[in-house]
């Protein structure tokens, strides 16, 4: 057994936002390394209906119909569990930018709800899912994120006797994810095109669901308080992606791959040439290992009885950001590899 799963066996956990992508990844691997009891929170009633149908033959997991936004149905669920993966949020960029309120509902005061309510359940950890939209950003869905993270880094102050942990997550683009740019070009590989791509030069942090699942287990494991987990991730050119899909899913549509084009629309509004995990500033209060980055809280006197140590730390110093404009991409024979090894086009084959 892994450390992953001598840390987690035989505890209880909730999952906000637990029939979405990575919430559902999650479970499943919350399951494989020997979970006592997997309670799962959405407000989502077809999904909901669907993974108790999915997992009806065992009584490990547990389906709730609910919100983060309803702090008493939430709390109700979250008693007597170890560990709380807060994944549930508005994600996408244009949706919160035209429904603010909505966002911070959801966002922030969801988020300020799973606090409280941890607080309250005397819970082992919370790991809140963040985003790398969080950092310097231009959007609504952004700056609420970059507000939870926030909270969730104060909420250490909070804890006095309590035994609770509270830290993040921060990774970039999960391919195949409900709305992810994969599901977008594939549409349009299937209408026969154009395959629209905002800018030739845009670069994106990208990852499988089921390493983005992988790595927010490691970052419980790991967590000391406040502090936020920066997944180490491979950079795409996006119109390397959106020609590497179209080679490999055109004909399978009945369509000539050279005949399917690419069409340059402009970046959106607010959207970056490149995505950010980690910002200058925050290098010089970080640490590196193995597959993860550790960015450690600005205002470290707070939290200066927790001791930031953690197995396989490299001694070298973080000297730059981590930055997509600033790694290599993958080359079109890697990405394609990439794509096949982690099964991102399976479902569109």
């Amino acid at each position: 057994m892994n450390e992953a799963g001598r840390f987690y066996k035989g505890k209880r956990f909730l999952v906000t936002g637990g029939v979405g992508t990575v919430g559902s990844e999650l479970v499943e691997q919350l399951l494989l390394v020997g979970a006592r009891e997997v309670r799962v929170l959405d407000n989502n009633e077809a999904e909901i209906f669907f993974m108790q149908e999915r997992y009806k033959d065992g009584n490990v997991v547990k389906c709730f119909l609910g919100d983060v936004r309803d702090k008493n149905k939430l709390g109700k669920v979250m008693n007597g569990v170890d560990v709380v993966f807060h994944v549930a949020a508005f994600k996408h960029v244009a949706v919160c930018e035209t429904n603010p309120f909505d966002a911070v509902q959801t966002n922030v005061i969801g988020t300020q709800h799973v606090i409280e309510c941890a607080l309250d359940s005397d819970v082992d950890r919370v790991i809140f899912t963040s985003s790398d939209k969080a950092v310097n950003p231009t959007n609504v869905m952004g700056t609420s994120k970059l507000m939870a993270e926030r909270m969730i880094t104060s909420a250490n102050n909070y804890r006095w006797q309590r035994r609770v942990i509270f830290s993040s997550t921060r990774f970039g683009n999960v391919l195949g994810s409900r709305g992810s740019v994969v599901q977008v070009f594939a549409d349009q590989i299937r209408r026969g095109g154009p395959v629209t791509v905002t800018d030739p030069r845009m670069t994106r942090f990208v990852m499988s669901v089921e390493e983005s699942a992988r790595l927010v287990l490691e970052a419980g494991r790991l967590a000391r308080g406040g502090e936020v987990f920066i997944t180490k991730m491979p950079v795409v050119r996006i119109p390397d992606l959106a020609q590497v899909m179209i080679d490999e899913l055109a004909s399978r549509y009945g369509k000539v791959p050279s005949k399917v084009k690419t069409a340059v629309i402009g970046a959106k509004p607010g959207e970056k040439m490149y995505e950010e995990l980690m910002t200058e500033e925050e290098t010089a209060r970080s640490i590196e290992l193995k597959d993860l980055f550790v960015t450690l809280p600005a205002f470290r006197n707070i939290y200066k009885e927790i001791e930031y140590k953690y197995p396989g730390q490299r001694a070298r110093k973080v000297t730059r950001p981590y930055i997509s404009s600033l790694e290599t991409p993958l080359p079109p024979a890697k990405l394609k590899a990439f794509l096949a090894g982690n099964g991102i086009l399976k479902e569109y084959l």
